[in-house]
């Protein structure tokens, strides 16, 4: 009789063994330390540590450029419009070269948290450097900026200059002469956009300055409409009234000296003066419609 395999087993005294099931999920109870596999940005880390390479270097730079915008966005928010975004990037730049060239990847703190304190001093330095307002100045102006926000929350209304020197301990002139310092440290950019009075529209802030001191065209052509017009006007005065307005206004003699030329008064001269003056200034509103 052919032998089967389990009676082999037994002569040749092979234990029977029982199989085992191995499971291939983890228990619950099961606290295994997962692997950490370093990411690309910690290779090139320690390569660039032992070797310096420049590529490695300027690799690592752009994978950090991304930081420099997000952390001047952030600070272009509270900047006037004159302050511009790219400037700040540039700024921010040389802040994270500095920040990258004394990193020490062995204390243990990520790049990140290093570099943005650095990128946010360097843009900060670089403001300061730029502004021509001294920082007392600036100081002054947050100070008084603070008392008026103080006083208007507690009086529910803008404080006079007298409750505005008291809260800030000076006297009323010192806090004239201080608003003027901060006054005179304003700046306004001319292409910046502002709404208009007339119709409210959007404009350059350029096209609402005028120079109050030269005459413009239309005015001009208003000017020597009105002379023309007291030309003609001044032909509806009395003898008396012409001589004494030529020679008060184109003459320029006293009242006492054309009284002397008229062989009259001094008081009557005044007269004759006011009474054609009152005409001419009649005939004018008339001509013009003018209600003052």
């Amino acid at each position: 009789m052919t032998t089967t395999l389990k009676e082999q087993a037994k002569k040749a005294g092979v234990k029977k063994t029982k199989t085992r099931r191995i499971s291939v999920y983890k228990a619950k109870d099961s606290k295994i330390p997962a692997k950490k596999v370093p990411t690309d940005t910690a290779i090139d880390w320690l390569r660039y540590q032992r070797s310096g390479d420049s590529e490695i270097r300027a690799r690592l730079l752009k994978k950090y450029l991304p930081l420099v915008r997000n952390v001047a966005g952030r600070m272009a928010i509270g900047f006037p419009r004159s302050v511009e975004l790219s400037d700040l990037i540039n700024t921010g730049v040389i802040g994270l070269v500095e920040a990258f060239g004394n990193f020490d990847p062995d204390r243990g703190v990520k790049f990140e948290t290093y570099a943005v304190p650095r990128i946010r001093g360097a843009i900060l330095d670089e403001l300061r450097a730029l502004d021509w307002v001294p920082r007392s100045t600036r100081a002054r102006s947050r100070e008084i900026e603070r008392a008026v926000v103080s006083l208007e929350n507690d009086h529910c209304r803008y404080p006079t200059a007298r409750e505005l020197a008291k809260k800030l301990g000076y006297t009323v002139d010192e806090l004239m002469m201080a608003i003027g310092d901060v006054s005179n440290s304003t700046l306004l950019s001319l292409d910046e956009t502002v709404y208009r009075e007339e119709d409210n529209h959007q404009v350059p802030r350029i096209e609402t300055v005028k120079d109050k001191s030269k005459i413009s065209a239309l005015g001009e052509l208003e000017k020597l409409e009105l002379r023309s017009f007291l030309v003609t006007a001044m032909d509806k005065l009395t003898d008396q009234e012409k001589l004494v307005i030529a020679l008060y206004y184109f003459e320029e003699l006293t009242l006492k000296e054309i009284g002397e030329v008229m062989s009259i008064s001094e008081s009557r001269v005044s007269q004759i003066h006011t009474k054609a003056v009152i005409k001419l200034r009649g005939m004018i509103k008339e001509r013009f419609a003018l209600t003052a």
